[in-house]
């Protein structure tokens, strides 16, 4: 069964549960400006930016995917620490790739300054870094 990457604007129960799994090992950098992984999703969900990769009804991964005009910035993304290393980043960077281009605009990535593994995802996937 194939990663399906989407836009989740309607969370259910595990979709939430899934999510809190999510960013439970992420940085505490990840979460600026937001406080916490709980304030990141609710944000998220009420301005309908959060994107998530799904396999087998259960989310491995996701993001905050703001959509403007020309550029279209990915920020806050997070694989499931058991998932990592399996391709479900560079899936759902792909799919938000794919889904700016046929809105005319291009994908960034948006991180911090000076971190370096921000650097480091935005060279290996081809993507340019815009620092906040």
């Amino acid at each position: 069964m194939p990663i399906v990457v989407e836009l989740i604007t309607d969370a259910n129960c595990q979709d939430q549960q899934d999510l809190q799994k999510i960013y439970r090992d992420a940085p505490a950098w990840l979460f600026e400006p937001f406080g916490d992984a709980t304030q990141l999703i609710a944000q998220c969900l009420e301005e309908g930016s959060l994107i998530a990769a799904r396999f087998n009804d259960r989310l491995l991964g996701a993001a905050r995917l703001q959509r403007h005009q020309k550029a279209w910035r990915l920020s806050h993304l997070c694989v499931r620490s058991v998932t990592r290393r399996r391709g479900v980043a560079e899936r759902l960077v792909s799919e938000a790739r794919r889904m700016a281009a046929l809105n005319g605009a291009e994908l960034h990535l948006l991180a911090p300054a000076g971190h370096l593994q921000a650097q480091a995802l935005a060279t290996k996937l081809g993507l340019m870094l815009v620092q906040d």
